[in-house]
């Protein structure tokens, strides 16, 4: 299984997770420090590759590397997620490109360059999407990222449709800390105070409840998914 974005925060909790549970992993991540250090807990035969998924060749790179590492592919969890904060009028093009590239187009060509030899094992590919662009309005502040999320999510439609043989499977994920060496990165830009009024609002409009998603509530959610040989389509972990 080859577990892109694995160097910090929730992808490095499911890759980690991963392989305590028994799967042969790949960790994948800009990071490499920090990728050894989670294949330590992930166990002996976990292998660790850098990638940087807004640069096209690391995309083709990456699958390649796991392959050859891991003697063929069954599973591919695409993690990474960057965020944000701020008015959509704000929103310049450099933040967009950046948004897009790490969302949405980073998925789409790992996944391509993974296509082939899931085809073989009839594997499965699980992104990792938001509540916040899945089934409630727009939460304000957050307008790149939501509407990447959103277009991963039609991606990941496309992908079932033009390859049935290929599992796919979205897990929509509230809002989630993390903990430890695996507590989230997601909101480590944002401006605290611009942070408290937006939080303040999504509360008030019942977009969140004040708790957060246990992270091994997802980790079991997607060893579940990866484990189940049925055709599921979406899964979704709020908070309790």
């Amino acid at each position: 299984m080859l577990v892109v974005g694995a160097s910090s925060g929730l992808g490095r909790g499911i890759g980690v997770a991963l392989g305590q549970a028994g799967a042969h992993v790949a960790l994948a991540g800009r990071r490499l420090d920090r990728l050894t250090d989670a294949a330590a807990e992930a166990g002996p035969d976990a292998a660790t590759i850098g990638c940087d998924v807004c640069d096209p060749a690391d995309c083709e790179a990456v699958v390649a590397t796991a392959i050859d590492s891991l003697g063929g592919l069954d599973a591919l969890v695409y993690c990474p997620g960057v965020s944000h904060l701020g008015p959509l009028a704000d929103a310049g093009a450099e933040l967009w490109h950046r948004t897009l590239d790490t969302n949405l187009i980073g998925a789409a060509l790992v996944t391509r360059a993974a296509i082939p030899e899931l085809t073989k094992s009839a594997g499965r590919v699980i992104y990792l999407t938001s509540d916040s662009s899945y089934d409630t309005p727009p939460w304000p502040g957050l307008g790149p990222y939501i509407v990447s999320k959103a277009a991963m999510s039609k991606l990941l439609d496309v992908w079932r449709a033009e390859h049935p043989e290929v599992a796919f499977t979205r897990i929509v994920v509230g809002p989630t800390s993390g903990e430890g060496k695996n507590t989230t990165e997601f909101a480590n830009d944002w401006d605290p105070d611009a942070a408290g009024e937006f939080l303040t609002g999504w509360i008030t409009r019942g977009f969140m409840n004040g708790n957060l998603v246990a992270l091994a509530d997802l980790t079991d959610q997607i060893i579940s998914v990866l484990s189940s040989g049925a055709d599921l389509t979406t899964i979704v972990v709020r908070p309790r």
